[in-house]
């Protein structure tokens, strides 16, 4: 299991059917601040829809994208002062985090976060990406175990 999540094995003590339930580890409740100055809570669910449309019919696991999750969420809820953290901020880091795991997922991503218009937004990101190889690191972040 993920660190930071717990799995516990549960009983009804009304009928006594089992099952699991799995608790994960919160540090603090975060605040999106979009663009437009209106705020709603952090939502983990749809940082993981937006990475894994992004990654549709690619070469990455759901295990993949949900360590992409956890790394983002951390690093939020420890690298922010207060509570409150931007969009630009999470759509940089998710940006930052696909560059690494899956290019394709990134230019996918990037062309719906910066409003892609013309085809030559697509030749712009693309020229910026370096020549990738299993050992190269092309992220802004630093390298975690997750990667």
């Amino acid at each position: 299991m993920e660190s930071g999540t717990i799995r516990r094995r549960r009983v009804c003590n009304q009928c006594g059917a089992k099952f699991s339930t799995v608790e994960r580890v919160q540090m603090r409740d975060l605040v999106v601040r979009k663009n437009s100055g209106k705020t709603e809570p952090f939502d983990r669910d749809k940082l993981r829809r937006s990475i894994k449309l992004a990654c549709h019919n690619r070469d990455v696991g759901d295990e993949q994208i949900e360590r992409v999750v956890a790394s983002i969420q951390r690093r939020l809820e420890t690298d922010n002062i207060d509570d409150v953290v931007t969009s630009s901020q999470v759509g940089e880091m998710v940006s930052d985090s696909l560059l690494n795991l899956d290019p394709i997922a990134f230019i996918r991503f990037v062309s719906v976060y910066r409003k892609f218009s013309k085809i030559s937004d697509f030749k712009k990101i693309i020229d910026t990406i370096p020549e990738v190889t299993d050992e190269t690191i092309v992220c802004k972040l630093p390298k975690t175990t997750l990667f």
